[in-house]
C-alpha cells in the first residue's frame, strides 16, 4: 500500500494516530486528517484507517462506496486501540491484512468476519495476484464462484501446470475439493463449482460455473519482414491463439531477434499484452536451437533459420511448442510469424526429488523437504537410517516404500514407474545427500533416462552433533576447519586423504560410518593428534535411542567397544568439543560496524 489516510474524530484519538503513523509509514505514505477531509482523496488512497465507532466509519464512507475492486481498505478502531475491524475490500484491498499488521504492532485484537479466513479456505478474489495469474472472470462471476466454495459446495481443481500457486493449493486442499489433473476426468453434474488452474480453453459438460485462472506460462516468439506494419496483427495473433484451444492471458513473454527490436510490431505486441516479458536474442543464441520449420530464407536474413520459433522455445527453456510457426500477411508487403511454447518448468511431468532427512529427528527435515513429503505420490526412503516417522507426513493413497531390501535396479523400476506417470517421487535420503549420500548412480540413472530431479537439501550429523555437544566446532586463531570424512574399512581412502594425514592439520574432524573400525581410526589418528584430545561418540543424532559418549582420544576405541555402538555413529575430534576458552574477535570493538544498519 501506497497512499494510506488515517481518520479520527476526536481529539483524544491522535496519540493513536501518531503511533500507527509510525508503524504505518516504513511502508506507505501516511497523512492524519479529520474525517471531512477523506471525500477528496478516495480514489486516490489505497487504504483508510478510521479510529472511531464503527457506526460513524460507515457513515462517513457510505456515500462513497463504489465496489470491492476500487475501493480503498477500510480498517475501524476504537478510540483504545483494542479492536481493529476490516469494514470494506477484506481480501481484494487487502483490508484483512492491513488489521492483522496494526493489530499485531500495537498490541489490539483483529475482528476479521471474512467467512473464509476464518475456516482457512482460499480466499479466491486474490489468489490470482498471490501467484501471478490472471482470469477473465467478471465481478459477479468471482463472487458467484466464492460463494459457492466458502459454502462447501463439491469442487473440482483442474490444475494442468505446476508453480508455486498449484503447489500451494494441493498442499492446502480443503476437504470439500477434489483435485484433477486432467479435465476429461471431471464427471458431469457431480461438482457445484470448477476452480481450473490452466493455459487452456477446456469445456466442461452441464452448467457448473467453472473459474479459470491463467498462470503466464506461454512464450510468444515472433518474425516479421522489416518495418512491418502492425495493424491487426496483434488481434490475429491473439484469436489464432484462442483458435489453437490456449489462453492468450497466460502470455508470459514476448521473444524475437535482435534484429527486430525496434520493429513497430513488437512495440503494437506489447501494447496488446502489456506487464508481459520481452525477451531479445542475439541471433547465434537462436541458431543453435533446432526448430521444426526451418527457412532457408530465414536463415540467410537473421542468421537463426525461424526467428518465431526459437526465441519461442528459448524463452519456454526447451518447452514444447504449442503453436508450431504460423505465417501470416494481413496486408501486401506485410509478412509476418509467431510461434508458442510452454514454459517447461510449468510443464506436469514426473519430478523425482532427492530430500535430505535431516539427522532422524522429524522436525529437523526442511520446510521444502517437508512439503515434497506431503506432495509425493511415491516416498522411497533408506529404511535402515531414516526413521520411518519422517514418512507419516505423506498424504492419503501416497505409496510408501523402504529401500533397505530393494537393489538399485529395483529402486530404479519403481521409481521410473511412478514418474512416467506423470508423479512426484520423493527419494528420502538421511542427513544430507551430498554427503556419503549415494545419490551419484541414481543421478546417473536419472540423466540416462532424461529424467527430471532436483536435490533439496538436508541438516547433516555433523551439525546436530555440533548442537547435541553444544559446541562451536570453530575456535577462532586455533581451530577454523572442519573436515568430513571416514575411515578406511572395505571402501578404500584416497592415499592424500588417509586420516593420519587430514589428521595433521589439528582441524575439527567429524568421521563418518565408521564405528566397525574404531581401533584403526584411534590408531592413525594418535599420529597427529596428542592423546588427551577431547573425542566424542555420537550415537542415532536426534533420533529417540541418541546417545553420546564424551572422552579423550586414547580411549576412542574402547568407548565405541564397550557401548556397541554402530554404523549411525558419528565421531567428533578435536578441541572444539566443550571449548569455552577466549571470546570471538567478531564481537570485539573493531567488527561492530557489522551490526550496524
Amino acid at each position: 500500500m501506497k497512499n494510506i489516510a488515517i481518520i479520527y474524530v476526536s481529539e483524544s484519538a491522535l496519540p493513536l494516530a501518531r503511533t500507527l503513523q509510525g508503524v504505518l509509514e516504513t511502508d506507505a505514505t501516511v497523512e492524519i486528517c479529520r474525517r471531512h477531509a477523506i471525500e477528496g482523496h478516495w480514489d486516490s488512497l489505497d487504504a483508510v484507517v478510521f479510529i472511531g465507532a464503527l457506526g460513524i466509519c460507515v457513515r462517513t464512507i457510505a456515500p462513497l462506496l463504489k465496489d470491492k475492486y476500487s475501493d480503498p481498505a477500510v480498517v475501524c478502531l476504537d478510540s483504545t486501540g483494542k479492536f481493529v475491524i476490516p469494514v470494506v475490500s477484506g481480501h481484494v484491498g487487502g483490508a484483512n491484512d492491513l488489521a492483522r499488521s496494526i493489530a499485531e504492532a500495537i498490541g489490539g485484537e483483529a475482528v476479521v468476519t471474512t467467512q473464509s479466513d476464518n475456516e482457512g479456505l482460499w480466499a479466491l478474489d486474490t489468489i490470482a495476484g498471490q501467484f501471478g495469474w490472471r482470469t477473465e472472470a467478471t465481478p459477479a462471476q468471482m463472487n458467484r464462484a466464492v460463494f459457492a466454495f466458502v459454502e462447501k459446495r463439491p469442487t473440482a481443481l483442474l490444475l494442468e501446470v505446476r508453480d508455486a500457486g498449484t503447489a500451494f493449493l494441493e498442499r492446502t486442499k480443503p476437504e470439500h475439493v477434489q483435485l484433477f489433473f486432467n479435465p476429461d476426468d471431471i464427471p458431469a453434474g457431480k461438482f457445484g463449482l470448477v476452480i481450473a488452474v490452466t493455459p487452456r480453453l477446456p469445456e466442461f459438460p452441464g452448467s457448473t460455473p467453472v473459474l479459470y485462472f491463467r498462470p503466464a506460462v506461454l512464450h510468444l516468439g515472433f518474425g516479421c519482414r522489416r518495418q512491418c506494419a502492425p495493424e491487426g496483427i496483434p488481434e490475429y495473433i491473439d484469436v489464432q491463439i484462442r483458435q489453437a484451444g490456449l489462453s492468450p492471458l497466460s502470455v508470459a513473454s514476448i521473444g524475437t531477434i535482435e534484429l527486430k527490436k525496434d520493429e513497430p510490431l513488437l512495440q503494437a505486441l506489447q501494447n496488446r499484452w502489456p506487464g508481459v516479458r520481452t525477451e531479445i536474442y542475439a541471433a547465434d543464441t537462436l541458431a543453435a536451437i533446432d526448430v521444426p520449420n526451418p527457412s532457408e530464407k530465414a536463415l540467410t536474413a537473421t542468421g537463426s533459420a525461424g526467428v518465431a520459433e526459437a526465441a519461442a522455445l528459448q524463452s519456454a527453456g526447451g518447452g514444447p511448442l504449442l503453436i508450431e510457426k504460423q505465417k501470416g500477411r494481413l496486408t501486401e508487403g506485410n509478412d509476418f510469424t509467431f510461434a508458442v511454447a510452454q514454459d517447461a518448468a510449468s510443464l506436469r511431468l514426473g519430478h523425482i526429488e532427492i530430500v535430505g532427512a535431516g539427522p532422524g529427528d522429524p522436525e529437523l527435515v526442511s520446510v521444502r523437504g517437508k512439503r515434497f513429503l506431503e506432495q509425493a505420490d511415491l516416498i522411497l526412503y533408506a529404511g535402515s537410517l531414516v526413521p520411518v516417522e519422517l514418512t507419516h507426513y505423506a498424504k492419503p493413497g501416497c505409496t510408501v516404500r523402504s529401500s533397505a531390501s530393494m537393489d538399485l535396479e529395483e529402486q530404479f523400476a519403481l521409481m521410473k514407474e511412478f514418474y512416467d506417470r506423470g508423479q512426484l517421487v520423493v527419494r528420502l535420503h538421511t542427513g544430507d545427500p551430498c554427503i556419503y549420500g549415494a545419490i551419484q548412480e541414481q543421478m546417473a540413472f536419472f540423466d540416462r533416462y532424461g529424467m527430471r530431479y532436483h536435490i533439496t537439501p538436508g541438516i547433516s550429523a555433523f551439525q546436530a552433533a555440533a548442537a547435541a555437544l553444544r559446541s562451536q566446532f570453530t575456535i577462532p586463531e586455533k581451530v577454523q576447519t572442519i573436515i568430513l570424512t571416514r575411515g578406511e574399512g572395505r571402501t578404500p581412502m584416497p592415499e592424500k586423504e588417509q586420516l593420519h594425514k587430514l589428521a595433521q592439520s589439528q582441524s575439527t574432524m567429524c568421521i563418518y560410518l565408521s564405528a566397525a573400525i574404531a581401533e584403526e581410526v584411534q590408531a592413525e589418528l594418535l599420529q597427529a593428534y596428542p592423546p588427551e584430545t577431547p573425542v566424542a561418540a555420537c550415537y542415532k543424532l536426534t533420533w529417540k535411542e541418541e546417545r553420546i559418549y564424551r572422552g579423550q582420544l586414547k580411549d576412542l576405541a574402547k568407548i565405541v567397544r564397550d557401548n556397541n555402538l554402530t554404523l549411525t555413529t558419528l565421531l567428533v575430534v578435536g578441541d572444539a568439543i566443550d571449548n569455552r576458552k577466549g571470546l570471538s574477535c567478531l564481537y570485539a570493538h573493531e567488527f561492530k560496524h557489522l551490526f550496524r544498519n
